[in-house]
């Protein structure tokens, strides 16, 4: 399968993004530079593009029904225009995904889905269908989206709307909205542990809007932002990342998101795999780790103590904002509390380690 290009393909050209392969899209991992970028949404703000992630509604009577199956989370919590993040399971609880949904209304829900989860979620979606009466609709190409990251974010959006952004929460969306006169879709949510928006747009709409929006934000330091940056800060604020932190061997109370796990709610997916770690707490957990010696952990490195091997590491990298080497292991749960020592095996060299508290950074 060929990668494909988003609609701000030209856009990324333009501006000097280095294009790379990412999960079957052709996407740049960096403009200028990872450091610098990552630096101006933690200072003022940067624009990506998320076009590649896909997109489903869900519509019809039993839409809640059906999500509240498909999901771990209390979908029933939501109020309309209110946005909620969740993991979906597989019967054994390892994870299928994790996504947002918004509420558009009681019949109507609007699902972010991995892009490269895509195919594999739209298939797992509509093999739970049967026995509900709801209609899904695979909207991922026909939807762009564009992430503005940062403390200035809404200060330069606010250039190019009149939508209300200061009275919009985090977590909630404006269902349609006019930003640099197209018609859009506005939520408070994003991937780097800072304010921001994601803006929902017809795919023939986002090369103006990408215009538009680095325009606006001239005066306030706004750049372009890659897939590299967009990794170190979701790092630092412990965001999981799908086939990382999560996958079909590594259920949410693994991974420690089992506060999105609503036990409460009925039967779902998983469920009594996920009630019996919760209850009796699971063998092994995701840990967030400082290096103490030299060198960057990398996904796949063992995690070793006296000899043994406990666990590997699942993320690791420099982390700019911290100015140290950090990571996320899976490891045998046992070694997991703040403060335990382990190694981490650098390239067959057992560089110290110590388990420390996460999210690394807090805005």
């Amino acid at each position: 399968m060929t990668a494909r290009p988003t609609p701000l393909y030209e856009s990324h050209v333009k501006y000097g993004g280095k294009i790379v392969e990412f999960g079957g899209w052709l996407l740049p991992v960096q403009y200028g530079g990872i450091l610098e970028e990552h630096k101006a949404v933690r200072e003022k703000a940067g624009l990506f593009d998320v076009s590649h992630m896909g997109e489903v509604l869900i519509k019809g009577p039993d839409a809640l029904a059906y999500l509240q199956k498909l999901v771990t989370n209390d979908v029933a919590r939501l109020a309309d225009n209110q946005v909620q993040y969740t993991p979906m399971c597989y019967p054994d609880g390892g994870t299928v995904d994790d996504l947002l949904i918004y509420k558009r209304g009681n019949e109507e829900y609007f699902l972010v889905i991995n892009a490269a989860n895509i195919e594999k979620d739209w298939n797992w979606m509509q093999e739970n269908q049967a026995g509900f009466n709801v209609e899904l609709s695979n909207l991922s190409d026909e939807t762009a989206e564009l992430a503005l990251q940062g403390p200035l974010a809404e200060t330069i959006l606010h250039k190019l709307t009149d939508a209300g952004l200061e009275q919009l929460s985090y977590y909630w969306f404006i269902p349609e909205a006019t930003v640099a006169g197209k018609t859009v879709m506005i939520s408070r949510t994003g991937y780097t542990g800072e304010d921001g928006f994601e803006i929902y747009s017809r795919p023939e709409d986002a090369a103006q809007l990408w215009e538009a929006i680095m325009e606006a934000g001239k005066p306030y330091g706004l750049i372009p932002a890659g897939l590299g940056s967009r990794d170190t800060l979701r790092f630092e604020a412990a965001l999981p990342l799908y086939g990382h932190e999560l996958s079909a061997s590594i259920t949410p109370v693994e991974a420690g998101i089992g506060k999105f796990v609503s036990l409460d709610k009925g039967e779902f997916n998983g469920r009594a795999t996920l009630a019996g770690q919760k209850q009796n707490k699971p063998q092994r957990r995701i840990a967030g780790f400082i290096l103490n010696g030299r060198g960057i952990p990398r996904a796949g490195y063992p995690v070793m103590h006296e000899g043994r091997q406990i666990g590997t590491v699942t993320t690791g990298s420099y982390a700019p904002t911290l100015n140290k080497n950090i990571g996320l292991a899976l490891i045998e749960a046992g070694y997991a509390g703040i403060g335990q020592q382990f190694d981490v095996d650098i390239r067959d060299r057992n560089v110290p380690s110590e388990v420390v508290a996460k999210p690394f950074y807090r805005r």
